[in-house]
């Protein structure tokens, strides 16, 4: 097929699925009791079904009452069963894939069940969507002149009795539809390449031979690889290459910490990006308006979400609350049940809303991922945006970070201790120190609280990592690429005091 027929074809298909988005924005509270109903019906049979009393669940209050809310561990045991090829479990139809997926935080892996029918109503319905929602705001959108640079995880997919486990970015790719791979690069071949380094080179050799029209990956690591794509080719951007370049689907990671980098890559103020929500147990929202910062909660894809207010402690277990009960500005633990058979699951998520009508949010960060030591609910939305405004002030930029907290000993008082790799270094490091300090207190009045006189909190203390110090961690743990990503924030010195005797070590290498 020609291709200028099929950007005609393919721009007309997708923008028949707005009409259907457009019905849930008109009526989301319905859409999603619909979806809780359906999910539950379906699954009545099932062990859990049958266990809850699927059959005579009519309404949400029964679901909430019947059905508790579990983390991963939780439901691990049934999950290995799942695995192990025993069907009706959770959910009624057999389940073959398992999205590995293992944090930073946490050297177990977590085998999350991918059913076909989450494969179809919502992996790949989303990434229709994300081109739907693009092409209804760019009209003049070339897109499918050219091909979309997709950077997905590294590992290989694995067989396990008779059911396949792998990073999700891969399944994806084994059960891509024709059309996107058609319009994609590089080729499943070396999209699905295990070593991360060796995968980079060969992933440079086959695009810039292509008319990329879109990017597609992780921040952090497309980072990596467009460096790597310019000193390949000595060019002083990435419009030298692909002239025809429009838009950056990017999620996985905060963007903010990366916006000016890619600017420079991509000198172009018409450019656009795009940001996505999405994880190993579904894709939940799209950033449906161009040059915006929030992200439309997609209501249709077979996904039921509830939401843990967060007061105090972050990602407590007060009571959940569907989403016609939401109120913006408030934070939210994220919970959801799935067309995969995940029942009442928290996913580890917070998500701040700045609308509902339509419902559009912000990710504020993760569960586990806070600093509440002293008090301070310091959370990865406070860091971001400081670290945004002092970098705006100083020229600074940054490539990594990760923060600690040090812990009171005797009569000393606490403090956050960081650990900030540098893509630009700051003139002067004390006054960068002081406007960060600054910014958090006026982003967050209880860090501002705890800082007041040194009554708890003494001023940060950073140290400047060495080149490369994340990368190396992250490879140290066979961690490269994909959705493998730093953890901004922690409430234990683990990750930090491996950044620092790593850092410490290839210093003293050097000196000698």
């Amino acid at each position: 097929m020609p291709i200028p027929l099929f950007n005609s074809i393919a721009s007309w298909l997708l923008k028949k699925r707005y009409h259907q988005i457009e019905l849930f924005l008109k009526y989301p509270d319905d859409v999603q009791e619909e979806v809780m109903q359906q999910l539950v019906s379906f699954a009545q049979g099932t062990e859990l079904g049958l266990k809850y009393g699927f059959e005579n669940i009519s309404n949400y209050d029964q679901f909430k009452n019947r059905v508790p809310i579990v983390n991963y561990e939780q439901i691990a045991p049934l999950i290995e069963r799942a695995r192990k090829g025993e069907n009706n479990v959770f959910w009624p139809t057999q389940i073959k894939w398992f999205a590995k997926s293992s944090g930073t935080t946490n050297a177990k892996s977590k085998f999350i069940p991918v059913s076909t029918e989450a494969l179809e109503d919502c992996h790949y319905k989303s990434s229709k969507d994300l081109l739907c929602l693009y092409l209804n705001n760019n009209e003049n959108s070339q897109l499918f002149l050219g091909k979309s640079l997709r950077l997905g995880g590294s590992k290989e997919l694995y067989e396990d009795n008779g059911t396949f486990f792998g990073d999700l970015s891969a399944i994806l790719i084994d059960n891509m539809p024709l059309w996107a791979e058609y319009s994609s690069t590089p080729s499943n071949k070396v999209s699905l390449m295990s070593e991360w380094e060796e995968k980079l080179t060969a992933i440079i050799e086959e695009s810039i031979r292509e008319n990329v029209t879109s990017l597609a990956g992780v921040p952090s690591w497309m980072l990596v690889l467009l460096n790597q794509v310019l000193e390949r080719t000595g060019k002083n951007h990435l419009f030298e290459i692909w002239e025809n370049l429009e838009v950056y689907f990017h999620g996985g990671v905060s963007f903010v910490p990366y916006r000016e980098q890619y600017q420079k890559l991509l000198p172009r103020k018409r450019f656009n990006y795009y940001e996505i929500y999405n994880a190993s147990e579904g894709f939940f929202a799209i950033q449906d308006r161009n040059h915006s910062d929030e992200l439309l909660l997609m209501l249709d894809y077979g996904i039921f979400y509830e939401f843990i207010p967060v007061h105090g402690k972050v990602g407590d277990d007060s009571e959940a609350i569907p989403i016609w009960k939401v109120e913006v500005g408030v934070n939210y633990a994220v919970v959801i049940t799935t067309n995969a058979g995940l029942w009442r699951y928290k996913i580890g998520d917070t998500v701040r809303f700045t609308s509902v009508r339509p419902y559009r949010i912000k990710i504020t960060g993760r569960t586990k991922h806070f600093i509440n030591v002293f008090g301070e609910e310091l959370i990865i939305e406070n860091t971001e945006e400081a670290l945004k405004q002092v970098c705006e002030k100083t020229g600074a930029q940054i490539k990594d970070y990760t923060v600690a907290p040090v812990f009171m000993r005797d009569k000393e008082k606490g403090s956050h201790e960081w650990m900030i790799e540098f893509r630009k270094f700051p003139d002067n490091l004390n006054y960068f120190i002081e406007l960060l300090d600054n910014s958090l207190k006026a982003l967050n009045s209880d860090y501002e609280a705890k800082r007041y006189n040194n009554i708890t909190l003494r001023m940060p203390l950073i140290h400047v990592a060495r080149e490369n110090l994340f990368y190396d961690w992250l490879k140290s743990k066979n961690k490269l690429g994909g959705q493998h990503k730093i953890p901004r924030l922690s409430n234990e010195r683990t990750h930090l005091e491996e950044l620092l005797a790593l850092n410490s070590s290839v210093l003293k290498e050097d000196v000698s």
